[in-house]
């Protein structure tokens, strides 16, 4: 003979919303892992964080990566949108820098901190 079982549901089946990311968090997290989803962006953060000083002139960045001027631009204005990098412009050419702790908070999204 077998007993009936009684199953706790709310126990288990109950969503934790309380620890849910806000939805800007998580809209602001997957903004930041589009940008860094396309490979050739991935270059363009190495190149300029393996640069001399830390930062790269757009001219300096399309040889490398093998394409032209406007779409590296393109790429780093995603860059730029998604927080991972700085720009700065001097004269008619504009510098990239890897922006502070951005890469770090890919990481920490990562490991849910």
């Amino acid at each position: 003979m077998t007993l009936p079982m009684t199953i706790d549901q709310t126990a288990c089946c109950t969503p934790r919303a309380a620890s849910a990311l806000p939805v800007a968090e998580a809209e602001r997290i997957a903004h930041l892992f589009k940008a860094l989803g396309d490979p050739t962006r991935i270059r363009l953060l190495s190149l300029i964080s393996s640069a001399e000083g830390g930062e790269a002139c757009i001219c300096d960045l399309t040889d490398p990566v093998g394409l032209s001027q406007g779409t590296v631009s393109h790429h780093m204005k995603l860059l730029s949108d998604a927080g991972l990098v700085t720009r700065e412009q001097r004269g008619k050419w504009a510098y990239f820098s890897l922006a502070d702790g951005a890469l770090d908070a890919a990481g920490e999204a990562l490991r849910g901190v």
